[in-house]
């Protein structure tokens, strides 16, 4: 079998052409080499992945055959010396390397020293190599490389020429990774380049890497379902759909949507944060003028394009927010995945048009939803007409049952996003809906229903149960009311009773008609009646005042008088 070598390996650049992304500083070095401007210690400081340490060697490469009269075949090998100072970092390594760099090269004009990861040498080493650093012989060279330049200290930073590689862009990446796979003999989707390039995060390194393993997976057709599959990332379709349900306020949709999405292995915030760039993505898409700045393949950019009609700025402006906020708060939330769900519900009620004033973290209540019909869903005014039908067709529970009767809101769909939360009735709209009601009585026909045998005395047993179970829930309020006097059976199942205010009684007809349910229930009589008696004449029996409790005390017991004599006691 043959040997297989890695990409990374088999396609480093031999010359500046090759290096990817990072003209301005070959452009630099070349010119360098041809004006024999070149400083005697260089550091190329950079992420990793982005061509430091192959640019080190082209150049270390470029520098002899500039003067040299040898083929460009030659590479000078003898002439360059590379030093891992991640595994050399010691003193003794730095005093043997200044010790090779007095002996001049055998062949060619310049010893070149490449120091890769030099950041990782002992506080000690760097102070053994400043002195050779300043004043190097006129034929060393030395290159330092580093992807931490913050590590290395002042004092080497100043004796050396700094250049700064950058992050390799995603269509830098994928134009080199498209060249690859044509001398691979590779058919790959621009989709799927794309999205490797995406996920190498400006290295290039990286980019080959995945590139080798994506290859493995699905061979010599490389596709974007083979690359999202393989590299377990979310497809950007995902994200058009779901931005599709959120702009259509679909929120049952949106969250069995997002259950998919979990149930794929996906975290909520690698989700969220997703859809944050996918809605910057749209944003961008919405000016000419900025459409260079989105960084997807020709066939991704027509669907942001067309998408980004369809999403407003404000929606896209308040979707980022929200998801921003969410990806702030995701770490510190203890129900991440609620944290996630609400946000997706309040970016998706943005857009609906049920209210004009909206709170900030508005969502849209969950009866819309149910009123709609699977088949054909109805506009927010045809369901408060079919809200306001059904309230006034169950008008056949109870018996003379008192049923309000709201004048319709001037503007159909104001206050819809809110349908179970009245206005206060101290609040001028609420004192003036009000007087708009009217209130209804709706007689209800019992003649089919049992009408059972019952005596007085079961009457008040079953009234008194009735106080008894007022006061377990705690409303003592009715409870003392309906104990006030005890109810007499007259003809035809009548039942009187009598108050002895009028504030009672107002209190009484309020209750009255669950109490009613409770008698006919327990007595199983449907032609029970209560007939309330306002009689003013029964507030003389309750006592109130020290005085009216002793003459209530003294007329069940004459001896009380008697005895408060006997002992002289003031009343």
């Amino acid at each position: 079998m043959e040997h297989f070598i890695v990409s990374a390996r088999k396609y480093r650049p031999n010359n500046f052409e090759d290096v990817v992304g990072q003209q301005a500083i070959t452009n630099t070095l070349e010119n360098a080499i041809k004006n024999n401007h070149l400083a005697q210690a260089l550091l190329f400081t950079g992420p990793r992945g982005v061509g430091k340490t192959s640019c080190a060697r082209i150049l270390a490469k470029k520098i002899n055959q500039q003067d040299s009269e040898t083929s460009e075949s030659e590479d000078f090998a003898f002439n360059i010396f590379e030093l891992d100072a991640a595994s050399n970092n010691s003193v003794d390594d730095i005093r043997n390397l200044t010790d090779q760099v007095r002996i001049p090269p055998q062949t060619g004009k310049y010893k070149v020293y490449i120091i890769d990861e030099v950041h990782m040498l002992s506080q000690a080493a760097f102070n053994a190599f400043l002195k050779t650093l300043e004043e190097p012989p006129a034929h060393a060279i030395f290159i330092l490389a580093t992807t931490e330049k913050h590590k290395i200290i002042p004092t080497i930073l100043s004796r050396c020429q700094i250049f700064d590689f950058k992050r390799i862009g995603v269509l830098d990446a994928k134009n080199y990774l498209k060249t690859i796979s044509e001398k691979e003999n590779i058919t790959a989707e621009d989709d799927a380049l794309h999205i490797i390039a995406q996920k190498a995060d400006g290295a290039m390194r990286d980019a080959l890497s995945i590139f080798d393993r994506v290859v493995s997976f699905s061979g010599k057709n490389l596709t974007r379902e083979a690359v999202t599959e393989n590299l377990n990332v979310l497809d950007y379709d995902t994200y058009f759909e779901m931005t599709d349900l959120l702009i259509d306020n679909k929120i049952p949709d949106v969250l069995n949507a997002f259950n998919t999405v979990l149930s794929k292995g996906f975290e909520g915030h690698h989700f969220i944060n997703g859809l944050a760039s996918h809605f910057r993505d749209l944003l961008v898409a919405k000016d000419k003028v900025t459409l260079d700045l989105l960084e997807v393949g020709d066939n991704a950019k027509k669907k942001y394009l067309a998408q980004a009609t369809k999403a407003s700025i404000p929606f896209l402006m308040q979707s980022i927010k929200k998801a921003n906020d969410c990806d702030l708060n995701y770490r510190a939330s203890k129900n991440q995945r609620l944290l996630v769900e609400l946000t997706l519900m309040q970016i998706a009620s943005i857009t609906f048009d049920g209210e004009k004033k909206k709170p900030a973290n508005y969502i849209i209540p969950a009866t819309f939803f149910q009123s709609l019909s699977p088949a054909k869903k109805k506009k927010p005014a045809a369901i408060i007409k079919n809200v306001a039908s059904e309230l006034t067709s169950k008008q056949t529970t109870t018996d003379k049952k008192e049923v309000t009767e709201v004048a319709k809101p001037k503007p159909v769909l104001k206050n819809f996003g809110r349908l179970n939360k009245q206005p206060s009735k101290y609040s001028l709209k609420g004192f003036n809906q009000q007087t708009k009601v009217k209130k209804v009585v709706v007689e209800e026909n019992f003649d089919n229903h049992p009408k059972d045998f019952f005596t007085e005395q079961k009457l008040q047993e079953t009234w008194k149960e009735y106080a008894q179970n007022l006061h377990k829930k705690g409303e003592r309020s009715m409870a003392s009311i309906v104990g006030t006097d005890i109810p007499k059976l007259e003809k035809g199942y009548k039942i009187s009773f009598s108050v002895p205010n009028k504030l009672m009684k107002d209190q009484f007809l309020k209750g009255r008609p669950k109490l009613l349910n409770f008698l006919r229930e327990s007595l199983n009589n449907y032609g029970i009646d209560i007939n309330v008696i306002l009689n003013e004449t029964t507030e003389k029996k309750f006592a109130y005042t020290p005085q009216e409790k002793y003459i209530k005390l003294k007329e069940k017991n004459p001896l009380l008088d008697k005895l408060r004599q006997t002992f002289e006691l003031d009343l």
